[in-house]
């Protein structure tokens, strides 16, 4: 379970983000982020116990977001990116530690994305995290990649890990 809470105006920033993956009704995961005040925690369990992390982090209001955040961050910054422009803002990440690093969102081209018997025009979006390099030798973070359909832009695919860099990679389609 996914909750964001965005504001559009003046500008497209995102406040909070909250991750959460339950296992017949009991928390096996949660990962918050308060992106005003930086504040961010997590709860995993692990030999069942459960663990927690909390930090804060320097956010940058209006340049710094998680999850399904960087969709709406790659559709409000569409025309930049499509004139080539890549962006960089900060994303909050779990490993499971909260966590903020660079990343740079770019623009992948234009492509057909086939879904449901379909071929749908998409543009495609790159979430590239950008890791220094003594900190690659630990952890490795995949790419993210979002498909918006042409303008006007809306949500059709996501590909990256499910919550923290070493998940199996999954697929959120549109439709099913």
């Amino acid at each position: 379970e996914e909750t964001i809470v965005m504001k559009q105006r003046p500008e497209l920033s995102q406040d909070s983000w909250r991750w959460r993956e339950l296992d017949r009704g009991k928390p096996v995961r949660t990962f918050e982020v308060n992106l005003v005040s930086g504040a961010a925690t997590a709860s995993k369990l692990e030999k069942g116990e459960m663990k927690r992390w909390s930090d804060t982090l320097d956010v940058e209001p209006g340049n710094t977001f998680a999850g399904f955040g960087f969709t709406m961050a790659a559709k409000a910054l569409r025309e930049r990116l499509v004139k080539g422009e890549a962006v960089e803002l900060k994303g909050v990440g779990f490993t499971p530690q909260p966590k903020l690093v660079t990343v740079a969102l770019s623009y992948n081209g234009r492509d057909t994305v086939r879904m449901s018997g379909r071929a749908i025009p998409a543009e495609h979006y790159v979430v590239h995290p950008k890791i220094p390099a003594v900190a690659k030798l630990f952890v490795k973070v995949p790419d993210a990649h979002i498909w918006l359909t042409t303008p006007p832009a809306g949500f059709l695919r996501y590909e990256g890990a499910l919550a923290e860099p070493s998940d199996a990679l999954i697929r959120i389609d549109l439709l099913p």
